[in-house]
C-alpha cells in the first residue's frame, strides 16, 4: 500500500474537526462541499409552516412546496410516503434527494425553506434524474419567495 508522502495528489485535509478524521481526497476539500444541518428543515413546526404558508409546485412523483425564510439560505426537508414500502427504500431516497440539493443548491432560490414531498410513484433513482425532474420547475420558483 502506498504511504501518503509518495503521492502528492493524496492530501489530508486539516480542517477535521475535534473526533472527525482527517479525508483523504485528490486536492479537493470535502468539508467545504457537505451538507449542515444547519441546510436542513428538521423540526416538526418548521415542516408545519412550509405546508401551511408554502406555494406547491408539482412534478412527475413528488411535490415542491417552497416558502421564504429569514434565514437568507435554501434550506431542505424531505418528507417520503409510507407507502413506499420498506424503511431502507425510503432512506435510500432521502439520501439520493440530499445528494441532489448538496450538489444543485444553484436550482433552487435563495432564502426559502423547501420541503420535497415524496409520492409513492416517484421514479428518480439517481440524483441527476432529481436535478432533471427539478429544472422544469425552476421558473416557478421566483413566485414562491418574492424575488
Amino acid at each position: 500500500m502506498a504511504r501518503e508522502n509518495e503521492h502528492s495528489c493524496w492530501q489530508s485535509s486539516n480542517t477535521s474537526t475535534k473526533g472527525e478524521r482527517p479525508k483523504k481526497t485528490y486536492g479537493i476539500t470535502l468539508v467545504a462541499q457537505r451538507l449542515l444541518k444547519s441546510s436542513l428543515v428538521r423540526k416538526g413546526w418548521e415542516f408545519d409552516e412550509v405546508y401551511s404558508k408554502g406555494k406547491r409546485l408539482h412534478g412527475k412523483g413528488f411535490t415542491l412546496i417552497c416558502c421564504p425564510n429569514s434565514t437568507g439560505e435554501s434550506r431542505l426537508g424531505i418528507s417520503v410516503h409510507r407507502k413506499i414500502r420498506g424503511a431502507v427504500k425510503r432512506n435510500r431516497i432521502k439520501r439520493i434527494i440530499r445528494e441532489s440539493f448538496r450538489l444543485g443548491r444553484k436550482q433552487y432560490p435563495a432564502g426559502a425553506d423547501i420541503v420535497f414531498a415524496v409520492r409513492p410513484d416517484f421514479p428518480c433513482l439517481h440524483p441527476r434524474d432529481i436535478c432533471a425532474a427539478v429544472t422544469p420547475l425552476k421558473d416557478s420558483f421566483t413566485c414562491c419567495h418574492g424575488v
